[in-house]
């Protein structure tokens, strides 16, 4: 049974890296395997670029008979297929909720975030976030009601009893900006120092008399896993689409950008007196 701290994405992303791993090893190229297996010819590229939504239990025991896996191997290479199926509650709310960050979110246990002109989605409370998505100028009242439902549901990882720890670098403009109006900011800003009370946040403040910084270019969130098997992953939200970034050099330089602001900011204890004297 999966824990309430659980990826069917990171499971598949691991899944995808083992399958390379093993034909890599083995010597095999992917036409070799393809034509062995009677499977058409991008199949398994497709599944170790982890381009696919559901993997195939029978697909893993075909594999495991070409690769000559020991029953251990067999058995956890079916189980990551198995586990990789589960359906999470954010399958609900695929109409609104973009490409697959809740998944990583639900299974992270650590998550560190910056962003430059908004309250973290985490912990936005629900008159901002729906003045935020209002601001779009698009967006129906049904519509809006149903994307802040979504993002309400994803701060739920926050309450579970195996919490990840979240590091939360916000700058000061996403703070003076009056989303909603005072009374809209006033609340949000109230449970932003709320949040940073919690033993497992910390939220430090970028303020403006920093000038430039290190995360100048945008927003952007990194995801650790407790599995060491599962590695961290960069994620990037732009106005069309959602970026993963696996590669360890991107994955390393965002690291260090996050250093870099983290030591710009006031600390977290400056930073809740901070939030406390704009409420």
């Amino acid at each position: 049974m999966a824990d309430s701290r659980y990826s069917p994405s990171a499971r598949r992303r691991r899944l995808s890296a083992l399958l390379r791993n093993m034909r890599e090893e083995r010597k095999l190229k992917i036409d070799s395997v393809n034509k062995k297996l009677g499977w058409s010819s991008g199949k398994l590229s497709r599944m170790e670029r982890n381009e696919w939504k559901l993997p195939s239990v029978r697909d893993m025991k075909d594999l495991a008979e070409v690769y000559d896996l020991p029953d251990e191997m067999r058995e956890a290479l079916v189980s990551l297929a198995r586990e990789s199926r589960v359906r999470g509650w954010w399958v609900d709310f695929k109409d609104v909720l973009r490409g697959g960050l809740a998944d990583f979110e639900t299974g992270a246990s650590m998550i560190r975030t910056f962003e430059a002109l908004l309250i973290p989605g985490l912990f936005q409370t629900p008159d901002y976030a729906a003045a935020v998505l209002r601001g779009s100028r698009v967006l129906t009242d049904e519509d809006i009601d149903r994307k802040v439902a979504g993002r309400i549901k994803r701060q739920e990882i926050l309450d579970n009893d195996d919490a990840p720890r979240v590091w939360a670098v916000v700058d000061e403009a996403a703070l003076r900006k009056r989303v909603g109006g005072p009374d809209v900011m006033s609340a949000q800003i109230r449970h932003l120092a709320a949040m940073a009370e919690r033993p497992n946040i910390d939220i430090q403040v970028l303020r403006d008399d920093q000038g430039s910084h290190a995360a100048m270019e945008g927003a952007f969130m990194i995801l650790d896993f407790p599995d060491p098997a599962d590695l961290p992953l960069v994620y990037i939200e732009t106005a069309t689409e959602d970026l993963y970034l696996e590669q360890p050099e991107a994955i390393q330089n965002y690291v260090s950008i996050f250093g870099h602001i983290c030591s710009a900011a006031e600390s977290p204890e400056a930073s809740l007196r901070h939030l406390e004297s704009l409420i």
